[in-house]
């Protein structure tokens, strides 16, 4: 081949002041993205008026986001763009009018040096630190289209293990708005592995129009997906290069079957999950996924939840009498199941799961003396109740 002709093949790296380009072949069929990689603060806004320790946290940057992303990048030949400053100088995953493009209050976290932003310094943001990360983007798209591979679009994010002290299951998660060409095949590796809780746009929703997705490829047609990886499993070098090395696996294989097989539509409105099962015909129950089992049932059991603490006229008592089980059985099984997956749970927050509140507040409120009947029901019936 032609000098000339490999050289157009190539991406080639750079270094700019807000974002960096690694190398990549613009005919790999893929181009990463990065969007919170670094958590730098440009030396004249010195750290925003924060303590250094938040600069650490998940407000400023994803943690473990860049190491992965470059490792996958060298591994796959797939050019990659990435931001050097902190999410807290300008989100570059949002759209431009975007309210939360500035942050001036990031879990718990006032950002002082966002407080009194005016019109003028959020032009000059923009201008020197998210409008040139979003031309790179364009113009890497651009070689990559023009060597006549079509790009995939992989956006590569973190999540923080916990939210409002509520911990988050999920070890990874597929983010999607409209297109299921690249993400519904990303979802199936993941459930594959057989060892992961991956969340169908979980943690987040992949449906925010004017984000760095929509507006790279969304509007230009091109498959696309965010992928989230929870810190705590990259937060340590080992840890990055053990996820760099399955994501690395599973999109390779992706990659391969989307070639090889015809092309999904771009727009589905449905996940992959139901999607396949709806595929079984008449039988779709018959040959649905373990884990959408454990879903479904879940959601009955909220259900069943909710409608316990909207019928408070109902009694204990009551329920024993008709179907040999209360609220405080549902409690017991719930402290059960919670005590066999190595969680302490006591008896008290079980019940609280259950009521909505502490059982003393629910006995206080809503809990009536049994009558002489009902007593006599309750003995002649001789539930094993706890």
């Amino acid at each position: 081949m032609p000098h000339d002709a490999l050289r157009a093949r190539e991406i080639r790296a750079e270094e700019h002041d807000s974002y960096s380009i690694l190398a990549g072949r613009a005919d790999a069929g893929l181009i990463l993205l990065c969007d919170h990689a670094g958590n730098a603060i440009p030396a004249a806004y010195g750290s925003l008026g924060l303590p250094p320790e938040q600069l650490k946290r998940h407000i400023a940057y994803d943690i473990g986001a860049a190491p992965v992303t470059r490792a996958l990048a060298e591994a796959l030949g797939a050019p990659a763009v990435m931001t050097r400053y902190s999410r807290l100088l300008i989100d570059p995953n949002r759209g431009a009018d975007d309210p939360t493009l500035i942050m001036r209050l990031s879990d718990g976290a006032v950002i002082e040096g966002n407080r009194r932003l005016d019109d003028a310094e959020r032009e000059t943001r923009t201008r020197l630190y998210y409008a040139p990360y979003h031309r790179a983007i364009a113009a890497v798209i651009d070689q990559c289209l023009a060597s006549g591979v079509p790009p995939r679009i992989l956006s590569i994010h973190s999540f923080t293990e916990s939210w409002k002290e509520r911990p988050r299951p999920w070890h990874v998660g597929v983010l999607w708005d409209r297109d299921l060409r690249l993400a519904g095949p990303l979802l199936e590796g993941f459930y594959a592995e057989g060892d992961l809780i991956v969340g169908d746009n979980e943690p987040y929703s992949g449906q925010l129009e004017g984000d760095c997705l929509w507006q790279h490829a969304t509007c230009r047609g091109l498959a696309n997906a965010l992928i989230e990886i929870r810190q705590d499993l990259i937060r340590d070098a080992a840890g990055q290069a053990a996820w760099a090395a399955r994501l690395c696996r599973i999109v390779k294989t992706v990659l391969n079957d989307i070639s090889s097989r015809p092309a999904l539509p771009r727009a589905v409105g449905v996940s992959p999950r139901v999607q396949r099962a709806r595929m079984n015909g008449d039988g779709a129950m018959t040959k649905i996924d373990n884990q959408l089992v454990t879903e479904l049932e879940a959601a009955a059991f909220r259900r069943l939840v909710e409608h316990l603490r909207e019928r408070s006229d109902v009694q204990n008592i009551d329920l024993m009498n008709l179907a040999g089980f209360c609220r405080n059985c549902l409690a017991n099984w719930y402290q059960e199941a919670a005590n066999a997956k190595g969680l302490e749970l006591t008896k008290e927050g079980a019940r609280e799961v259950v009521y909505g509140m502490p059982y003393k507040d629910w006995q206080a409120r809503h809990q009536r003396e049994a009558s002489a009947a009902q007593q006599a029901a309750f003995v002649k019936a001789k539930p094993h109740h706890n």
